[in-house]
């Protein structure tokens, strides 16, 4: 019998005693390969695409790390998580995990591989937004945030000007050359865009780094993307700090939705792993209420800076030491 499954692996985190890994398994899932068309039509079709997938529930996966293997079961949306334990002490860097999802007769399906990076616990560690943070959404307005999703391919997507910049050199900050800084890409975007907006973070040659996005959805789900998964937000945020309790961490998002209210929580409830807030001033209309927030985060020792652009940002990190 031909499986027409397949396995998709994200990027994973974490230690020698807290590793974690997601994914995906699908019966079915649309071939995307983006050609990069500046027309319309096309981008429109590939992005679609993305959407028409059929979800492997309750399948049987095993991951396979240095020898050791791990097992789960998909939920029902096909998702899957690792964690585990190492059965040896891991170095930090990059290493490659693979995926595999069995039937029920347990022979093999599909595979995947993946990679999962362990930082120095020495290091900074940040957690950054991605929609009017890093890239041009308009995210508060669903009309002009579908606007740019369909309209555009992951190579015309808009990063803000210098932002780049600054996360290279936030990457390197008081690290070793080949031991960047981790990066955490946080988003209420779903995992059906993973592939689009690493190709986007790739191009624009931003860190490498993991992403945390949103529940899976189907086609007919599309318009509604990106809408909800706030609180979702929050908690995936919540377990980055919880599997790093000795990092200090530094938070980048935007004021055009619930950015800096989930920071606050979180700096209130992780007062001495949080070093930074940096908030980007989406909203002009929301300066005073984002101040505001920020200056409940700063009373707790955290230093805080509200931009709007990324070159405020860097002259902020340079003078707070972050960078030299």
């Amino acid at each position: 019998m031909k499986h027409t499954a397949s396995v998709k692996v994200y990027h994973g985190y974490g230690h020698t005693h807290n590793l974690v890994v997601y994914g995906h398994v699908f019966s079915f899932k649309a071939k995307t390969v983006q050609n990069f068309s500046k027309n319309v039509l096309v981008n429109i079709m590939h992005l679609f695409k993305l959407f028409v997938v059929r979800p492997s529930a309750f399948t049987k996966v095993q991951l396979h790390f240095y020898g050791q293997i791990v097992e789960a079961q998909t939920a029902y949306d096909g998702f899957f998580k690792f964690e585990w334990k190492a059965d040896q002490e891991v170095k930090a860097g990059w290493h490659d995990v693979k995926v595999e999802a069995l039937d029920q007769k347990n022979e093999l399906m599909a595979s995947g591989e993946g990679k999962i990076y362990v930082p120095h616990i020495t290091q900074y560690a940040f957690i950054s937004d991605i929609d009017d943070t890093i890239m041009v959404s308009h995210s508060a307005t669903i009309g002009r945030r579908l606007r740019e999703l369909f309209v555009k391919n992951p190579r015309t997507r808009k990063t803000f000007p210098s932002l780049t910049k600054h996360y290279k050199l936030l990457a390197k900050a008081h690290a070793a050359p080949d031991q960047p800084n981790p990066f955490f890409y946080v988003s209420s975007s779903e995992w059906n865009l993973y592939d689009y907006l690493v190709e986007t973070f790739r191009f624009n040659e931003l860190p490498e780094g993991a992403f945390l996005l949103n529940q899976l959805k189907r086609w007919k789900n599309l318009f509604g993307t990106g809408k909800t998964g706030h609180e979702g937000k929050l908690l995936r945020v919540m377990r980055i700090i919880d599997a790093f309790p000795n990092q200090q961490f530094i938070f980048f998002g935007d004021n055009s939705q619930q950015d800096p209210m989930i920071y606050q929580a979180i700096a209130a409830k992780y007062p001495t792993n949080v070093v930074a807030v940096y908030i980007r001033n989406i909203r002009p209309s929301r300066t005073a209420e984002t101040e505001e927030v920020l200056g409940k985060i700063a009373a707790d020792h955290i230093k805080t800076c509200l931009f709007t652009h990324s070159d405020e940002a860097i002259a902020h990190s340079t003078q707070i030491g972050l960078i030299t």
